[in-house]
């Protein structure tokens, strides 16, 4: 049987293939790529380059500063659309592509998909070793790019064009999967790209993928409400998982039906209103004191869409009840069946409808609702002390959170991802819309705040975005700016200056230890890097950059750039503030297990080791 074909290079039509890609759930449609962010070399120009400047605008090409970076803007473009859209990303070879390794974990762990594109050496070898190639004396067939295996879902190289033909259906089989989406690399060697190819034509007719809500086995929704009814102290634990199956009615109705409290992972924070009275907040090392009492006598654990981090188990001591057991609804298996829990293998949304119905006339005794509104009450006002502890003479980390929640609207989008900052927003911050909280935690990648912050108000574009970076992250990624000025994107970017890495600063003298290496310092005649603070302006930096620049030194101050911010259209707007790296957020009824030095001539270290040992005996695994 003839049909028809279409004479492309594989670069052309890997860019019209995607460009035929729509997803559907629930009846909704879109396409599923927004375009292809790249930077071009020689491993790509002449590939991937032409192709993309051939297609455009049809197919749209953003130019980013930073391979990793354009990883990071399509993570959280994708996160903020509930993985129903994002972006491919190009790189050239060597250097390109490995630069987008960490990207690719990024995308990974928080099971979020992306594209990736990486440039190649040749083929056919008989240039080899080209510019920027590995070799390796036991095998040819091997290049940079194979470092990109263990943080991919799929990894495939594209040896013929013919091969695309195959390749891109499996690797949207896998981008578009609710349990095993992630970074999908797909490796083009560079003489590949441009050569041509008889392509069917029905390669690049539309296609839509559905995406599917399972459903959990219906024995096991049954031992899920005799187990439920049998409870006396449950606890649900609501993770990203109700943000993507968008859960969030469901959830509020079950809690309602039953008055369970619910606890939020980082992930799943703003899962359900923060004025809630069955919402304790955040769960784990950094929990909220309510959330972590009663997950510490908690006879049963509700997972709803979450992978359990240790963050969240508080390094497995935050369940301390013997008979404590587990239900954990999650579309991936290998998460629903952790803590030897019973799995409600599922879609968090279709899995809560199912269960509703069988809850019916059960609910939690009286003092028990009546604890989980007292904590939730309490913790109210703790959240109001901070955000009002008028520190002095330098705001502290708290009280600019509190600004910047009180300030913004309430259907704004607070985004963070690395340093001290997440755990106290994780604590603080007030969500006042379901995506109006959005961290990066499953990898904590210092400097995906800027690209990710990008990436979130390409996604919604009327959406206000504020990101939250401290300075540590800020010097590593914040190229960023360059491209929203090109873009005409508009975010607001808080950088927070205590002079160096204060969440490890912390985390330091937590241990016994000084804050060793932490802060921005000169070298001094002592050999160490405690001399005088380095005097780095990150106005200036960021105003060399494009942005709109405000610096703010008090709590008028801030509040004034606050509304100033709010009038700036068009381009990224920067406030720069100084905090106190010594006035921190405490830490509440938790705990996180950071090894300490076993034997030190310090006694902090001993002292320290000593406590360490002492918490070490709490760990379970829950059997």
């Amino acid at each position: 049987m003839t049909q028809n074909t279409t004479r492309l290079t594989m670069s052309q039509a890997l860019v019209r293939y995607l460009a035929a890609q729509h997803v559907s759930r629930d009846g909704a449609e879109n396409p599923f790529f927004a375009g292809m962010w790249g930077i071009f070399g020689h491993g790509n120009v002449a590939g991937l380059g032409q192709a993309l400047e051939q297609y455009a605008p049809d197919f749209r090409y953003y130019q980013s500063r930073n391979e990793q970076a354009q990883v990071l803007a399509s993570v959280a473009y994708a996160k903020h659309r509930n993985r129903l859209a994002t972006f491919a990303c190009a790189s050239s070879i060597g250097p390109g592509a490995t630069n987008m390794v960490t990207g690719a974990a990024v995308a990974t762990i928080n099971r979020i998909p992306v594209l990736l594109l990486a440039g190649d050496i040749f083929a056919e070898r008989v240039q080899a070793p080209v510019l920027q190639q590995l070799e390796n004396e036991h095998t040819q067939d091997i290049s940079v790019n194979d470092c990109f295996k263990p943080v991919s879902r799929y990894w495939d190289r594209i040896y013929r064009p013919e091969q695309l033909i195959t390749a891109l259906p499996e690797a949207m089989r896998v981008l578009t999967s609710p349990a095993d989406t992630g970074a999908v690399t797909l490796a083009l060697p560079q003489d590949v790209q441009a050569e041509a190819y008889d392509y069917p034509s029905a390669l690049f007719e539309k296609r839509v993928w559905q995406i599917p809500r399972n459903r959990p086995d219906s024995a096991a929704l049954k031992t899920a409400e005799e187990w439920i009814r049998a409870s006396k102290q449950p606890i649900i634990i609501a993770g990203g998982g109700v943000h993507y199956s968008e859960a969030y009615g469901i959830l509020e109705l079950l809690a309602a039906l039953t008055n369970i409290p619910v606890c939020e992972t980082q992930a799943g924070k703003g899962a359900i209103a923060y004025d809630n009275p069955l919402n304790l907040g955040a769960i784990g090392v950094t929990g909220t004191e309510g959330a972590n009492l009663l997950a510490r006598e908690a006879d049963l654990v509700i997972g709803i869409g979450t992978r359990y981090s240790d963050f969240t188990s508080a390094s497995k001591t935050a369940f301390s009840n013997e008979h404590v057991r587990f239900i954990n609804i999650n579309v991936a298996e290998f998460d629903a069946y952790k803590h030897n829990a019973l799995p409600l293998v599922g879609d968090a949304l279709v899995t809560l409808e199912e269960l509703f119905p069988l809850l019916n006339g059960y609910m939690t005794d009286a003092a028990y609702q009546d604890r989980a509104r007292a904590y939730n009450q309490a913790w109210d006002a703790e959240v109001h002390r901070i955000y009002n502890l008028e520190h002095e003479p330098l705001l502290s980390q708290g009280e600019v959170i509190g600004l910047v929640n009180s300030l913004s609207a309430p259907g704004d989008t607070l985004l963070c991802a690395a340093g001290s900052m997440p755990g106290d927003l994780h604590k603080l911050w007030r969500t006042r819309n379901r995506k109006g909280y959005h961290l990066e935690y499953g990898y904590s990648t210092m400097g995906y705040e800027i690209a990710g912050g990008m990436g979130v108000k390409m996604a919604d574009p009327e959406r206000e975005v504020w990101v939250m970076v401290g300075d540590g992250s800020f010097l590593m990624m914040h190229t960023e700016i360059v491209t929203m000025v090109q873009e005409g994107v508009k975010v607001n970017i808080i950088v927070v200056d205590n002079h160096g890495h204060a969440s490890i600063g912390g985390l330091s003298k937590s241990v016994g230890s000084d804050g060793f290496g932490t802060k921005y310092r000169y070298r001094s005649d002592s050999g160490h890097l405690d001399g005088e603070t380095l005097p780095i302006d990150f106005a200036q930096n960021c105003e060399s950059l494009g942005a709109h620049v405000i610096r703010a030194s008090d709590r008028e101050a801030f509040s004034r750039a606050m509304e100033e911010a709010k009038a700036i259209q068009g381009r990224p707007v920067c406030i720069v503030t100084e905090t106190d790296r010594r006035q921190r957020v405490a830490g509440y009824e938790s705990w996180w297990d950071v090894p300490v030095a076993e034997v030190s001539e310090s006694e902090s270290v001993k002292q320290a080791r000593g406590a360490y040992e002492d918490y070490k005996k709490r760990e379970s695994y829950y059997q």
